[in-house]
């Protein structure tokens, strides 16, 4: 049984949608994030990463950059760039990219689910970065970008969705990446009522991205029931703010590798190790794999095909055959001496959205060689938080990101 409810979201005026509307805080360094802002004075991320309203030495995990974007977010605020529902509403939420489009209900999660594994993670969170995140939930008083969370598909709660994007879009924009966004709202308190209890039939919610925000949101609210004993459980910081997708919506994409060295072999040793393990053919063109357990491998200007062999993993266990997890298991880390990727500083990830080029790229600039992927599947992820497991690190790239700054969930 799945908790959400609706909520009394502040959300832009529509004039300001396209332009305070913000890729999430955690794809882009301090130094991309300014140049980001530099001819966008409402930028979203004027809050999310509020050092660039600060000089460039500044610490980004002061207490000022937290004081910053509380005061740029209560600022929005005053000054009518935002609005405020005057009754708890839900949300429809499309994205486009390249001609397809994921639709997902925009709501609040109950922090209990999390905390009682209704919400599943498949992540590791490293503690700094929550420290980060739950500075700035506290500091802003609010949850400030949406949890992304996918559910397995239900033909009602689809069909009540439906029904509610037939009607005019409070936004409809194309964003500076040429995605398209359009926001919906349901506002009528029987259907809002009837997605809640379907709801309840949902036997899990899965974190598809965002795991440092649902743990950092989780954090504030434990917090703030310490600071409350009193509190009924029906105050906004018991929840959190989420947009959920039905499975069938997602499209996972491929996380590459490229890697500095060869581990001190020469190419032909190298060759030759991998061949223990994997089928090698030399391919005329770029390899982007189109099946499980294929990988492509770009070296001095060279792509090959590589197929795992059979007794290399295990096909009933949903962590071995991961298509991440047999490249590290039978390459990366017997071959290339990569024993733990989260630690070396040999290895570097590079999102699918990226291309195969990136990879060709920097395996002839500053790198020796580069690996791409099948992409882990949505089916993959629900398997291995079901078993309770956790993935191997940069196993999944979601995209379309929902942008941030679409709507606000104020804590109090």
């Amino acid at each position: 049984m799945a908790i959400i409810r609706a909520f009394k979201a502040f959300r832009p005026t529509a004039d300001l949608a396209s332009k305070i509307a913000a890729l999430p805080y955690d794809v882009m360094n301090s130094e991309e994030a300014r140049e980001m802002v530099k001819d966008n004075e409402y930028s979203f991320l004027h809050v999310d990463r509020a050092e660039v309203n600060l000089p460039n030495d500044t610490n980004i995990y002061d207490k000022v950059v937290y004081e910053k974007a509380r005061d740029v977010l209560d600022k929005m605020i005053q000054d009518g760039l935002y609005v405020q529902e005057d009754k708890p509403c839900m949300y429809i939420y499309r994205q486009t990219m390249n001609g397809k489009s994921q639709t997902g209900l925009v709501i609040c999660a109950a922090i209990d689910d999390y905390i009682n594994d209704k919400i599943k993670k498949h992540e590791h969170t490293r503690k700094d970065k929550e420290v980060d995140r739950i500075n700035h939930v506290d500091y802003c008083d609010a949850n400030t970008g949406p949890i992304f969370l996918t559910y397995r598909n239900q033909a009602e709660i689809s069909k009540i969705m439906d029904k509610w994007i037939q009607n005019e879009p409070l936004y409809d924009f194309i964003s500076e990446d040429g995605n398209g966004h359009t926001v919906w709202i349901i506002n009528n308190d029987s259907d809002i009522e009837r997605l809640t209890t379907l709801f309840k039939n949902v036997d899990s919610l899965y974190i598809a991205d965002g795991h440092h925000r649902a743990k950092s949101a989780v954090e504030v609210g434990l917090k703030r029931r310490k600071e409350n004993p009193g509190y009924t459980g029906e105050e906004e910081f018991n929840y959190f703010l989420a947009i959920v997708y039905p499975d069938n919506q997602l499209e996972v994409l491929d996380y590459n590798r490229t890697v500095k060295d060869l581990n001190g072999l020469n190419e032909d040793e190298f060759l030759s190790a991998i061949e223990k393990n994997f089928k090698i053919k030399v391919s005329k063109e770029a390899v982007k794999p189109k099946r499980r357990h294929t990988f492509g491998m770009y070296m001095n200007n060279t792509w090959y095909e590589l197929e795992a062999k059979d007794g290399t993993f295990n096909e009933e266990d949903p962590m071995e055959r991961l298509d991440v997890s047999i490249l590290q298991n039978n390459l990366l880390s017997p071959i290339l001496g990569v024993d733990d990727p989260t630690k070396s500083d040999r290895i570097e990830f590079i999102g699918g959205i990226r291309g195969i080029n990136e990879l060709e790229k920097r395996a002839n600039k500053d790198m020796k060689v580069s690996f791409s992927m099948f992409a882990t599947t949505t089916d993959d992820i629900m398997s291995i938080a079901d078993g309770g497991m956790i993935m191997p690190p940069k196993s999944t790239w979601f995209e379309p990101k929902p942008r941030s700054g679409l709507f606000i969930h104020k804590l109090s």
